[in-house]
């Protein structure tokens, strides 16, 4: 099965979501933009409209599409519109991007379920919308954290929180 998430830069959300067990592989890249086969160059003048997200290929039988939502709201602040941290623009925008009827219902749940908790002390500004044509980052991007600490860990851009 595919998920497909953006939650700021996606160096830290692959980062996080490899470690899952359950969690086939996952790929940097690009969606919901006009533009076709963008670069980074592109996506970050924000003009191309594409976000960057994570593709996460998981297999069903060991991790749930739910879990899978929990981690998302617990590794970004999904309040801030267009941004997380010190990273500014529409390509780091907080989305979750379905595959099928049962991920649309499931996120929206998901989402419901967060705003709720009020946890930020103010909703989400995370958009739910039907996945389109993902483009994979450009190779010096996939698994970033990896390459850049040589497998050891250090530190990243997304820290994830016990609970939302």
């Amino acid at each position: 099965m595919l998920a497909t998430f953006g939650a700021g830069c996606f160096w830290g959300v692959e980062h996080i979501f490899n470690k899952i067990q359950g969690v086939n592989s996952t790929r940097a890249g690009y969606l919901g933009g006009a533009l076709e086969n963008p670069t980074y160059e592109d996506v970050c003048t924000g003009a191309s409209g594409h976000a960057e997200v994570v593709e996460i290929d998981y297999d069903e039988n060991v991790v749930s599409y739910k879990s899978l939502l929990d981690y998302f709201w617990r590794l970004h602040d999904p309040t801030q519109l267009n941004r997380q941290g010190v990273d500014v623009g529409t390509q780091y925008r907080s989305g979750i991007y379905y595959h099928n009827e049962e991920q649309k219902i499931e996120a929206q749940e998901s989402k419901d379920s967060f705003d709720k908790k009020n946890s930020f002390g103010k909703p989400s500004v995370t958009e739910i919308v039907e996945a389109s044509v993902f483009y994979p980052a450009e190779e010096y991007h996939q698994g970033y954290y990896l390459k850049k600490y040589q497998g050891q860990e250090g530190p990243i851009c997304h820290t994830l929180r016990d609970q939302y």
